[in-house]
């Protein structure tokens, strides 16, 4: 049993470059993710009804597809149409295109949650749309919505395991090779397990922090995915 796990030791560069990748692919996807949403929502409460058509079609095709098959079409699909892309930024887009979907409607409820009297007494006071949305509605939007932002934000994480799928080195296809080559199944699929646990804590531990410094009062968050719980930790006054 030592030596099995002797063995797997020398793998541990390969695990951390992994890592890594994974952690860049989410930043990178959840910054996509974030701008789509916030545009798709600021569509879909739009005055134009083209705008709202196009907002409102993008979130129920992505919403009820499998997104599997949206990174497959990004990855194999686009080539055909002229637009090549390596597994890197194909997973990028199709992992952005896909949480963004989902955000929009997140952005939407909290853009709703804001009390319109206070919109109508800030145009009362000769205030610009463009103030009244920065000043009063995104403040209190983004608080309303940052847990449920987080929720998203892991399990984009953990949704990179799927890019596999179209061989990115990221952590589940890197153990999948190391597994082929040791044919350590325990082994090598528990520090998998492990590095993803740690990851997911550590974006939860870092949007515990942000919250605190960010939102006065304090949030106290408590994280949940579709794949089970991530309680965040309560966040301090800073």
């Amino acid at each position: 049993m030592g030596y099995e796990w002797l063995t797997l030791w020398g793998y541990v560069p390969e695990f951390i470059k992994a890592s890594w990748m994974t952690l860049q692919v989410t930043v990178l996807s959840f910054v996509l993710a974030v701008a789509l949403g916030l545009l798709t929502a600021l569509a879909s409460v739009s005055a134009l009804g083209a705008l709202r058509f196009i907002a409102r079609a993008y979130v129920e095709i992505i919403r009820n597809t499998p997104v599997l098959l949206q990174i497959f079409i990004v990855f194999f699909g686009l080539p055909s149409a002229g637009i090549a892309l390596d597994a890197y930024w194909a997973g990028v887009i199709a992992l952005g295109l896909n949480v963004g979907a989902y955000l929009s409607e997140v952005f939407r409820a909290g853009i709703q949650s804001v009390p319109r009297g206070q919109l109508e007494a800030a145009a009362i006071l000769g205030l610009e749309r463009t103030q009244i949305f920065t000043e009063i509605v995104l403040p209190q939007a983004a608080r309303a919505v940052y847990p449920t932002i987080v929720n998203y934000l892991i399990q984009l994480l953990l949704g990179t395991s799927l890019l596999s799928a179209i061989a990115l080195p990221e952590l589940t296809g890197t153990a999948t090779v190391i597994n082929s080559r040791t044919l350590l199944y325990v082994q090598t699929f528990a520090v998998t397990l492990a590095a993803y646990l740690v990851l997911s804590n550590a974006l939860s531990w870092l949007a515990g922090q942000l919250g605190a410094r960010v939102f006065h009062p304090p949030l106290l968050i408590r994280a949940r995915t579709r794949s089970g719980g991530w309680p965040l930790r309560r966040t301090n006054r800073a």
